[in-house]
């Protein structure tokens, strides 16, 4: 079993920076692919990142490319979510997820509550 914990949402200013954190209280950290996904109101979830479970591989959603990184600490049992250069475009609920490799909400077992991320002009 895993809980996922997301942490980290905000206000900003477009132009700013977010660091979003998903933490776990199970022991199955290390073997689940974690990915984060976010909805932004009146849209479907999309896929933004994923991470490997050794945290060597990674992937990301063409808008997230260049401005986004994906990064885990195993011994902490926590992922994290770099966010920089952040637009209008970006405000949603992030969500963090444990599954296999896929960019997939449907291939994605366990899921966080959601962090709220609000970008400003």
């Amino acid at each position: 079993q895993m809980q996922l914990v997301e942490s980290g949402g905000g206000s900003v200013q477009a132009g700013g920076s977010l660091r979003l954190t998903c933490a776990d209280s199970g022991r199955a950290f290390g073997f689940y692919t974690v990915a984060w996904f976010r909805q932004a109101p009146g849209k479907e979830r999309e896929f933004a990142a994923r991470i490997s479970p050794e945290g060597t591989t990674t992937y990301y959603a063409n808008s997230a490319k260049g401005r986004f990184t994906i990064s885990r600490d195993n011994a902490e049992a926590a992922i994290y979510l770099q966010m920089n250069n952040l637009k209008l475009e970006d405000t949603a609920v992030y969500y963090c997820a444990a599954g296999t490799w896929s960019s997939r909400i449907s291939d994605y077992k366990y899921w966080g509550q959601g962090t709220q991320v609000t970008v400003y002009s």
